[in-house]
């Protein structure tokens, strides 16, 4: 596909035609970005794709808006926005291109779809407020990267067009971010997943390096482990397990005996040498070595499975 040309709208710019330039210009970097309303640039041709302009929803023709009578909806009748359509139509390719590894495209782009695609495309098309994120409603996503159009009353006619690259500089970034934590998750479950089974009936797991552990643990059904124990730098890091995404209660507190101490005083208090830190929270505690941590993990464990806790 010889592409030059990736053509959106003039004026002012929302997160949709964004994001959806984030994803076509990795694939086709080649491409100009043109920003017009103009008849003889949002007619489809061999050489462009349009997207967020044109009237018309065609893949086979590369025009990619969702503003026209009859309009594309998802399976479940959820609007699309023109990202969700670029997404839909070249995400995949995107993944790869940014050396996601093959197994995982799949994975990750029905996951990046549906947490961070489907709100575009919602508060876009007028589905949803920003302000069902109540106080936090001025810092979602779509809020932040409009604040980036020029002010009303500047007077330069390349205002526009200056801030919309500037904006799809800072744009990249978070997609950029979003789908390598995507990635990273991936690869943490399978470590995961491998230290659960190396750790059997224990309440602890071991890891061997901090890593989002909680998805892998619900996924595997492994009800029993109750605190997870890593290296961090220099020392070792003993943590708790959330319940739920929402929220902070844990499967098991750590000891209230240990809550805010430090060092000697924490030592004294859980009787293990090596124990430097414990959160007032009651949600991570540090020692100097892993035998120090997993000595203390052991007696959290202790303290939960006892009648009193």
């Amino acid at each position: 596909m010889n592409l030059e040309f990736l053509v959106t709208h003039s004026g002012g710019f929302h997160a949709d035609e964004l994001l959806s330039s984030v994803i076509l210009t990795r694939l086709f970097p080649q491409a100009r970005i043109v920003r017009s309303r103009a008849p003889e640039w949002i007619t489809p041709g061999t050489d462009r794709i349009i997207y967020d302009v044109g009237g018309a929803y065609g893949p086979d023709n590369r025009v990619f808006d969702h503003h026209q009578r009859g309009a594309p909806l998802r399976e479940d009748g959820q609007p699309y926005s023109s990202f969700g359509l670029i997404w839909k139509h070249y995400g995949r390719d995107y993944l790869l291109a940014s050396g996601l590894p093959e197994d995982s495209v799949d994975a990750v782009h029905t996951a990046f779809d549906a947490s961070f695609v489907l709100p575009v495309d919602l508060l876009d098309n007028g589905a949803i407020s920003p302000a069902v994120a109540g106080q936090l409603a001025p810092l979602t996503l779509p809020t932040l990267l409009e604040s980036l159009k020029p002010v009303f009353d500047e007077e330069d006619p390349d205002a526009d067009d200056r801030a919309f690259h500037a904006a799809l500089v800072v744009t990249r970034s978070f997609v950029e971010a979003n789908i390598a934590q995507r990635a990273a998750k991936l690869r943490a479950e399978g470590l995961v997943l491998r230290a659960i089974a190396d750790a059997g009936a224990s309440a602890i797991l071991e890891l061997p390096r901090g890593m989002p552990f909680r998805p892998a643990i619900v996924k595997s059904g492994a009800d029993h482990l109750l605190f997870v124990v890593h290296p961090r730098d220099k020392d070792w890091c003993l943590t708790t397990i959330r319940r739920s995404d929402e929220g902070f209660e844990a499967r098991a507190d750590l000891p209230k005996a240990w809550a805010g101490l430090t060092n000697g005083d924490l030592e004294l208090a859980c009787g293990v040498k090596g124990a430097t830190f414990c959160h007032n929270g009651l949600f991570i505690a540090a020692a100097r070595t892993r035998e120090a941590a997993l000595e203390m993990a052991e007696l959290a464990v202790k303290e939960a499975r006892s009648p009193s806790a």
